[in-house]
């Protein structure tokens, strides 16, 4: 009977993990032979890095690719009456990197990079 308290658990989360569509689960570093002929057609554009100290966002964008990529730096304050911002649209040549920055009076709530390729 103590043996079976003890495994139970182990056996239920198991089991709910086991469930849990492909979306939840861990992704592994490999990549399944049924999505390795996925190529896309379009650029992917300019590839992004955002920090966050304080009240202050930096993002670095950096385009590997041939066209040219629109970014734009979205900055939503934690405080309700903190103003929200939205950038001035950068445009990102190939092999450049650009620096955009923003800032909250208080908090920043979140912070992310809009793509346009031009």
């Amino acid at each position: 009977m103590r043996l079976f308290r003890s495994v139970a658990p182990v056996t239920v989360a198991v089991c709910l993990v086991l469930s849990l569509p492909n979306d939840a689960r861990p992704h592994d570093a490999r990549v399944p032979a049924r999505h390795a002929a996925v190529v896309t057609e379009e650029p992917l554009g300019a590839e992004c890095r955002i920090s966050v100290e304080g009240s202050r966002v930096t993002a670095y964008c950096h385009n590997p690719d041939a066209a040219t990529d629109r970014v734009r730096l979205h900055i939503e304050c934690a405080r309700w009456w903190d103003l929200d911002t939205d950038g001035a649209p950068a445009d990102v040549g190939p092999a450049v990197t650009v620096r955009l920055t923003g800032r909250c009076w208080k908090e920043v709530g979140a912070a992310w990079v809009s793509h346009q390729l031009v």
